[in-house]
């Protein structure tokens, strides 16, 4: 499964804009104002200061939708192709069992998935060095940190920021056994995405929004601070992992007793 899936041409895009990406922002920092610097206050404003404030700017650009885009496109994408094909009844027919089939489209997904924010980061991260250098992680608070540190921290906001899509991976994974549409099901998450984010702007909705899965998509930064902020990156994980449960598990429990035609 992981071979057919690196062997798509929708995965080769996906892998290939995680690797552009570092490079469009070099390229528009290049041809921006030249106002960074230490002493100013925003993160943005810092990405040009050291390798490593490039790369948490890079996540940083990507946290809310580029991500979100690229977890809904592998775990939306891998059924309702085969249905859209109109292999998924062959398949079966094999026969492979229906759980053994959606366990190593789930497990291929999630590595495929992995791989593009790992790729992101490791692209972001030596284009960074190469760029601006080897100097310390600062942040807009005025903290800094260097050496293993700093790579400690970092390490902590990719995984934290796989853990908080977590939820869109079952979203996205309900979706492709919902449906014979590859594109439906992607954008379906992606637009239920945005639907959460919305609603999680809207103050008056106080103490609800806290059930959202998008109200921690920034928890992340809380690895910023000196000491480490775990609380909203724990509630984050716990909400987003709650959600990815129920949903992975509603999808297996769909899909074990949905009438298979295409």
């Amino acid at each position: 499964e992981l071979a057919r899936q690196l062997r798509r041409r929708r995965t080769q895009f996906a892998l290939g804009f995680m690797v552009a990406l570092p490079l469009i922002l070099t390229i528009a920092f290049a041809f921006g104002s030249d106002n960074a610097g230490p002493s100013t206050s925003s993160m943005i404003d810092l990405a040009e200061s050291s390798g490593a404030n490039f790369l948490l700017v890079t996540m940083f650009f990507s946290a809310s939708f580029l991500l979100t885009v690229v977890v809904s496109l592998f775990f939306g994408d891998t059924v309702a192709a085969e249905a859209s094909w109109s292999s998924l009844k062959y398949l079966l027919a094999m026969p492979v069992g229906r759980m053994r089939l959606l366990r190593q489209k789930f497990v291929a997904a999630t590595i495929m998935s992995g791989l593009a924010m790992v790729l992101l980061a490791a692209t972001a991260g030596l284009i960074g060095l190469v760029r601006y250098g080897t100097g310390p992680l600062t942040t807009p608070t005025g903290e800094s940190f260097g050496g293993w540190v700093a790579a400690a921290r970092i390490g902590i906001v990719v995984l934290a920021l796989g853990v908080q899509l977590a939820w869109v991976a079952g979203l996205a994974f309900v979706m492709t056994v919902s449906t014979d549409a590859p594109l439906g099901a992607v954008g379906s998450a992606v637009l239920l995405s945005i639907f959460s984010q919305i609603l999680d702007q809207i103050t008056a909705l106080g103490d609800l929004r806290n059930v959202l899965p998008t109200h921690y998509s920034f928890a992340w930064t809380g690895a910023l601070s000196d000491p480490i902020d775990w609380s909203e990156m724990a509630q984050g994980a716990f909400v987003s992992l709650g959600y990815a449960a129920v949903l992975t598990a509603f999808a297996f429990f769909r899909f074990a007793r949905k009438d298979i035609t295409s």
